[in-house]
């Protein structure tokens, strides 16, 4: 499945990041405000073309505003922009919360499976593998990029699983009742594991409402057009009272305006490969690690197991 257009990284922010982008829309907006301070610094060359006085006085006058009305309008915009800055950052956080609560629940299941079912370091590996495919199936779900490789035999399933978390997950919960019908564990140990198998789709579903439910496009839109038409009058409206420094202080409000949108719009959606974006790939690395680290110590405590007559063996395991 192709990639979200939002995931996309265009060329220029490739290469100049979020930060660089910032800097050269505030740029380009410090080259535009040079072109008032040029018109009132132009009466000598008016009147050396020619102009009469009177036709000089009115272009000088052209455009001319009072600082006083892009104070209001500031701190109208400030209000504005602190609420998208807030609900933005509410979004990112919320999404760190849900991945850092799977990084636990993660651990919980490999603890939970291990202790309870007394299996071997080939069956746990098997319920490991499980275990640490779900939260990759998401990362790459929620990039609408969903990835067979993991599963092959998906792609021999009429029609495939289009939801390969949930799919992963449904295998798990068949391994848990297997085992629960079988006799290996018993109903108050169902009802823990439930506990924390039933976090996995929660997480998910919390990871989708995120994706797909983002800020009004209407909301978005307008803030965009505010601070496009203060930004585009500032210069206007600072020139006689600043003269050349108007390009300077242009630059610096452009700077601020622009990065705290650039970066609201960048931290709005958390799951992608921007460098704002949460480290989806380090924290599926870090359940990786540390499931297998669980699976792999009670592999070595199960061939010290299988030593009959070693008592030390079995306070090892008691402790592990």
């Amino acid at each position: 499945m192709a990639a979200d257009a939002e995931l996309n990284l265009s060329f220029i922010e490739k290469k100049l990041g979020t930060l660089g982008r910032i800097s050269l829309y505030a740029g380009l907006l410090g080259m535009y405000s040079l072109i008032p301070v040029l018109k009132n610094h132009s009466e000598r060359l008016l009147i050396a073309l020619g102009v009469s006085e009177t036709h000089a006085e009115e272009f000088l006058s052209l455009g001319d505003m009072s600082s006083d009305l892009h104070t209001t309008l500031g701190l109208v915009l400030g209000l504005l922009l602190v609420f998208r800055t807030n609900s933005s950052y509410a979004r990112w956080w919320e999404a760190r919360q849900l991945w850092g609560k799977l990084v636990n629940v993660s651990r919980n299941m490999a603890i939970k499976f291990r202790e309870f079912t007394n299996y071997g370091a080939d069956e746990l590996r098997e319920l490991g593998n499980l275990i640490v495919a779900f939260p990759e199936a998401l990362r790459d779900h929620l990039r609408e990029d969903d990835d067979f490789a993991m599963f092959p035999e998906l792609e021999q399933i009429e029609p495939p699983p289009r939801h390969i978390p949930a799919y992963i997950a449904d295998l798990i919960y068949r391994k848990v009742i297997g085992w629960k019908r079988s006799g290996v564990i018993d109903g108050d140990e169902l009802r823990v594991l439930d506990s924390e198998i039933r976090e996995l789709m929660e997480i998910c579903g919390g990871c989708e409402r995120i994706r797909r439910t983002r800020l009004s496009p209407s909301y978005r839109l307008f803030v965009r057009h505010c601070i496009s038409l203060y930004l585009c009058t500032l210069p206007w409206g600072l020139v006689d009272d600043f003269g050349f420094w108007t390009v300077p202080l242009t630059i610096i409000l452009a700077y601020f305006m622009i990065g705290i949108e650039v970066i609201a719009h960048s931290v709005e959606e958390p799951f992608g490969l921007d460098e704002d974006d949460l480290d989806l790939d380090g924290l599926c690395i870090t359940i990786r690690s540390t499931v297998n680290e669980i699976l792999d110590r009670f592999g070595k405590n199960a061939c010290e197991i299988a030593r009959p007559g070693d008592s030390t063996v079995e306070v090892t395991h008691s402790n592990s």
